[in-house]
């Protein structure tokens, strides 16, 4: 349960005894303590079932979501959001983001998040981080105001930060050199045209927070996604002698800024972000309920990207949206049913244009929203069963029961067709064998037996990546 640098080894010796062992990673780590002094550990999880990875990985779904995860959103539904980073990038400005909200409520998206872009004088990737100042001259307004006409439709507002880096271009850096993770007499390492602050000095994180808090309150903000978009490397602290200390307080300074915002703001929805799942973990979890689950928003990549997160975190903690085709990432086309199947295994939104969508594709995103709602109790609350492996299988196909096995959700894409595709069938898990449900929508009633022991039979509709989604309510 730690975001920093970690070691995990299991040793098989010569009497087939396993030992394993997990905690801090020991390269640049040399803590000294001074005299009374605490030193805490990192605590670790350890889990065990004896009826196999299913049980195991629902064990620490179950975990994550009752005890690990906090505040006002830890067992509540999420908004439907959409985000304008793959609408607009930095090209955007007040009225941009007031349309954007505007067509999103009339589709029944409920929160808008405005992504990178907003502060400074940040119109591309290469300036302002660390200078956490609303650039009205971009928006045209405050961003009391711009939050106020975004609400006035009908829609949430958020907002992009990325707290722990700076641009070398920035009036903070400019000030503050010496701020900067860099080792002295040498060229620090870029990623993404950025350093690392120091978090491992407690005046640069109470400078971030009042610069991030203040930003904060002139408006009715109700969601924050905190990004960080590079590794840690060059590790030097300015600000102390024995630099063995530098990268575990580093991580301390950055639960201590998340913990000081959290508090501050306790009904600010707060997702986490590393140009994706680059620091997916416990412990940012228990600050943030969600994660946003990987840059790569293709809708096939990420079936294998949210099979593969699944197996530690629940569906609740994993962001995941439809985004544009062709897709920015992969130039691939896959319909907007399948996006949206794919979407709607996690906390779900939206990155995209809307304003570029095609009536039939509004129309496939209100009903996507409306099937959300009526789903999303099951699919974020519910025991969560890989019905394949993406990766081996021609199909990518999951499911979520609930507790009392009243209701499951069923979704599956077709990852390879082929000339006369026979009807196939994928077995269910998790239900009451002695129970029948229905397809919600075709009416046809099942076994419950039947559908774990034979399978659900799917018919194979043409075109590039086919899905399916059933929603299945227990006959009483």
């Amino acid at each position: 349960m730690y975001s920093g640098s970690f070691e995990g080894s299991v040793e098989l010796d010569q009497f087939d005894q396993i030992r394993l062992v997990m905690g801090l990673q020991e390269d640049f780590f040399s803590y000294q303590l001074k005299p009374e002094q605490t030193f805490y550990a990192p605590e670790a999880v350890l889990s065990y079932s004896a009826y196999g990875m299913e049980q195991l990985s629902n064990q620490m779904h179950h975990l994550v979501r009752e005890h690990i995860c906090r505040g006002k959103y830890k067992d509540q539904i999420r908004p439907v959001l959409v985000n304008s980073w793959e609408a607009c990038y930095f090209d955007f400005n007040g009225e941009a983001i007031v349309n954007l909200a505007e067509q999103a409520a009339a589709l029944g998206v409920e929160l808008l998040v405005m992504d990178d872009g907003w502060f400074g004088t940040r119109d591309d990737d290469n300036s302002s981080l660390g200078d956490w100042i609303v650039n009205e001259d971009k928006l045209g307004c405050s961003l009391t105001e711009l939050t106020k006409r975004v609400h006035d439709k009908g829609v949430q507002f958020g907002i992009w930060i990325e707290p722990e880096m700076v641009s070398e271009d920035s009036d903070l850096y400019r000030e503050h050199p010496e701020w900067a993770i860099q080792v002295p007499g040498k060229h620090p390492v870029h990623g993404r045209n950025q350093l690392v602050l120091d978090f491992a000095n407690p005046t640069v994180v109470d400078y971030i927070y009042e610069q991030i808090a203040a930003v904060l309150r002139q408006g009715d903000i109700n969601y924050v996604k905190w990004d960080m978009n590079r590794s840690l490397c060059d590790i030097y602290s300015g600000s102390m002698v024995w630099q063995g200390n530098a990268m575990y307080d580093y991580m301390l300074g950055v639960y201590d800024l998340l913990e000081r915002l959290t508090q501050a703001f306790p009904d600010m929805l707060w997702e986490g972000c590393s140009g994706g799942g680059g620091r997916f973990d416990m412990g940012m979890l228990y600050y943030t309920p969600q994660i946003w689950c990987s840059d790569n928003t293709d809708a096939v990549d990420r079936i294998r990207i949210q099979y593969g997160t699944s197996f530690a975190y629940p569906l609740s903690t994993m962001g995941a949206h439809v985004s544009a085709v062709p897709n920015h990432q992969t130039g691939r086309v896959t319909d907007m049913n399948t996006r949206g199947v794919v979407a709607m295994t996690g906390a779900f939104g939206y990155e995209l244009d809307l304003g570029k969508l095609s009536e039939e594709d509004k129309t496939a995103v209100r009903e996507q929203i409306k099937t959300y709602h009526e789903a999303a109790p099951v699919i974020l609350k519910g025991d969560y069963y890989r019905l394949s492996n993406p990766f081996e299988a021609e199909y990518g196909a999951w499911m979520s029961v609930d507790e009392e096995k009243k209701h499951a959700v069923v979704g599956a894409v077709l990852l390879n067709t082929h000339g006369n595709h026979p009807v196939f069938y994928i077995r269910l898990r998790g239900l009451a064998p002695e129970r029948s449900y229905r397809d919600k929508k075709t009416g046809v009633v099942y076994s419950g037996a039947a559908l774990m022991e034979l399978g659900m039979p799917f018919t194979i509709v043409p075109g590039n990546y086919p899905s399916y989604q059933i929603l299945l309510d227990a006959v009483e």
